[in-house]
């Protein structure tokens, strides 16, 4: 005999009315926006750790002498304080043909030059005495392929030299202790290169922190949309068991019906994904833009997430039907409320001191244990949310002296897990607020700007190597002063170092055009800035501000968009309860206050604990990477939560013509 289940889903479905479809749209919309997500976190994910593998090469691995066939030495060089990665290459006399480095035909020969798109529209923008002079004289610029490059913004260059050449000498190597992520030289017979450049290196793992803070909220609103019109649900799958279906047929019905508003969504947020790739492609991060192929997750990713939401989406509607197995007739008659046990708040303490008990041993943690102890975070208070909410309705309720806070705490009470929904992802984003408000991973370098430094062997050729840098800054029409620093002297750019410094006046240009000007004085190392000596840590502060803005703008909208979603869902499952209220006399006014408390109440006190927990881990972050705290960004968090708290009021205020609507005719909706 043909199971009933499939058409008497389609049916029920159809017979929903205009109230069902428009939460199927809503459910469908929510999945489409969680799909879309999801899959642009996988995308910049797996894209930043491709974008690091296209830099490995230009860090030489050192073979042994006999067997190497070229010299590569690497250094880099700032203009208009961006960086221009040189890669210097001398083939060996009397040794084997060196491979092709990525994104060149051949090996190069001497004098050649070859430079990334981006690098070669610099070069024709700024005067040659500013960048193109710090490059051999060539009659044309060779072009880098993309398999060079992490992006098409990046600034690289390949010079080809001859073994003598200064730029792949010795004195081209470490002479710095803080050269070693910028600039190396080795004997090489390949560009099997395994450590990614300094500025790609931490992309990874910053957006994976990102990632995971991100993740949590939109599964919160991906799981909303399978919880959209439960009420409804309920009370017509009530009947049917009371009719004589199943609990089997019950939980078939809700999965097929779940399942195929949820597949339409998920697919939705997927092609707007793939439609969107060049846009998103556009996006800057770290080095600059995107080449398209490193958003695109394949095939694999795009099905497992598609998969992931559907699945999430039908289990959340799944879960709720429990009651309609077990109680029908309680379920019909509303009788039972969604209570919550204590053993949610002794789950959430154990994990607490779990945390503490690994984050307070003194040793850095790695990626992966951080990660995991914020995933095992978010778990614990998404068991704990409910009872706090649970307890705060009975607490209220006992002391409310006006109508709507009154009605406000019984919904609280009546059903805490519904209203632990509808706030939750503005709570986890209170986390993610006060977790980047409060960390600094940056540090407290001594600023030289203005300076630059060239190195020399020793503290004669440094006398020798400044009379040369006064002639050859005056002649570029740079106003200097020149002086020379000794292995004592720690106060300047060099840091102890013996060479030569000039303090430049005009700018940036002037800066440029300096650096241009003392490359020939640099024993074929280029001369360096603040900028460069900065780039480690300069790097990693950048990418972490970079993600902890954008992870605090989704945090917040996808919370806003969570919560609007809930609400209007709310009013079209309380309809008939709105319905009777209205009957009975109440304001339309007092329901829709009710409404805001239902949520500002479980707000103020849920959101104030978990920005103070987000807070609290980065005390620990700063504290184990030896950072002060910012208190400055006390103002930051402040603001955060009020415009965060402001656009969760919005949406939820955005379904007040809703709520007037299902109200309007309360004879016909009560019943």
């Amino acid at each position: 005999m043909r199971s009933p289940v499939l058409p008497l889903t389609w049916h029920l479905a159809r017979s929903s009315g205009r109230r069902g479809l428009q939460s199927q749209l809503l459910a469908a919309g929510a999945a489409a926006v969680g799909s879309f997500l999801l899959l642009v976190m996988v995308a910049v994910s797996l894209g930043a750790g491709a974008r690091a593998d296209h830099t490995t090469w230009r860090t030489p691995d050192a073979v042994p002498a006999k067997r190497a066939t070229a010299v590569q030495a690497t250094t880099t060089t700032y203009v208009r304080d961006e960086p221009v990665t040189v890669v210097n290459l001398a083939q060996l006399p009397g040794r084997a043909a060196t491979p092709a480095p990525p994104g060149l035909t051949g090996f190069p020969k001497p004098g050649e030059v070859y430079v990334s798109p981006a690098l070669a529209e610099l070069l024709h923008e700024l005067p040659v005495g500013q960048l193109a002079d710090r490059f051999p004289k060539t009659k044309a610029y060779g072009t880098l392929g993309t398999a060079a490059l992490a992006s098409p913004d990046e600034l690289v260059a390949v010079v080809g030299r001859s073994p003598g050449d200064s730029a792949v000498s010795k004195t081209a190597g470490n002479q710095n202790y803080y050269d070693e992520d910028l600039t190396k030289r080795a004997p090489v017979a390949g560009f099997a290169g395994t450590k990614a450049s300094v500025f790609t290196g931490t992309d990874q793992g910053t957006v994976l922190l990102g990632v995971v803070l991100l993740v949590m909220p939109v599964v919160v609103l991906a799981s909303a949309a399978g919880r959209l019109g439960a009420a409804r649900r309920e009370q017509r799958l009530a009947a049917l068991r009371l009719a004589g279906a199943t609990p089997r047929q019950i939980l078939a019905m809700t999965a097929a019906e779940s399942a195929g508003v949820g597949a339409a969504g998920a697919l939705s947020g997927a092609l707007a994904y793939t439609a969107l790739l060049p846009a998103l492609a556009a996006l800057p991060y770290g080095v600059g833009g995107w080449y398209t192929g490193q958003l695109w997750v394949g095939l694999p990713w795009l099905a497992a997430v598609v998969a992931a939401v559907t699945a999430l989406i039908t289990v959340s509607a799944v879960t709720m039907l429990r009651r309609v197995a077990t109680s029908p007739l309680g379920v019909a008659q509303q009788a039972n409320p969604h209570r919550t046990r204590a053993i949610r708040l002794l789950l959430f303490v154990a994990v607490l001191f779990c945390i503490w008990a690994t984050t307070g041993k003194g040793g850095q943690l790695k990626t992966q244990q951080l990660l995991a102890l914020l995933a095992l975070f978010y778990g614990a208070f998404w068991l704990f949310g409910p009872w706090v909410v649970d307890r705060l309705g009975r607490i209220v309720g006992r002391r409310a002296k006006r109508p709507a806070t009154l009605l406000a705490a019984r919904r609280l009470s009546d059903d805490p897990r519904g209203a632990w929904r509808t706030v939750s992802g503005l709570v986890l984003a209170g986390f993610v607020a006060g977790f980047f408000s409060v960390s600094t991973l940056g540090s407290e370098a001594p600023s030289h700007q203005g300076q630059v430094a060239v190195i020399t062997a020793n503290a004669a050729d440094a006398r020798h190597t400044a009379a040369e840098a006064r002639t050859a800054l005056h002649r570029a029409g740079v106003t200097a002063t020149v002086s020379v620093t000794g292995e004592d002297d720690y106060d300047s750019l060099l840091g102890g170092v013996s060479g030569v410094t000039a303090q430049v006046s005009g700018g940036q240009e002037r800066i440029d055009t300096a650096v241009t000007a003392l490359t020939p004085l640099g024993s074929g190392r280029y001369p360096f800035t603040q900028a460069y000596v900065s780039a480690p840590d300069d790097t990693v502060t950048a990418r972490v501000a970079t993600v902890s803005t954008a992870t605090l703008v989704l945090s917040f909208l996808v919370a806003a968009a969570s919560a609007g979603l809930t609400a209007a869902a709310n009013v079209l499952d309380r309809r008939r309860v709105y319905g009777l209220l209205r009957l009975a006399g109440t304001p339309l006014k007092v329901l829709d206050r009710a409404r805001v408390r239902e949520t500002v109440i479980p707000l103020a006190v849920l959101a104030g604990g978990t920005t103070a927990m987000g807070a609290f881990g980065a005390m620990q972050l700063n504290k184990a990477a030896g950072t002060t705290i910012n208190t400055s960004g006390a103002v930051e968090l402040v603001i955060c939560l009020a415009v965060g708290a402001l656009a969760m009021l919005a949406a939820i205020t955005a379904s007040r013509p809703l709520l007037r609507k299902v109200t309007a005719g309360p004879a016909q909706t009560a019943d």
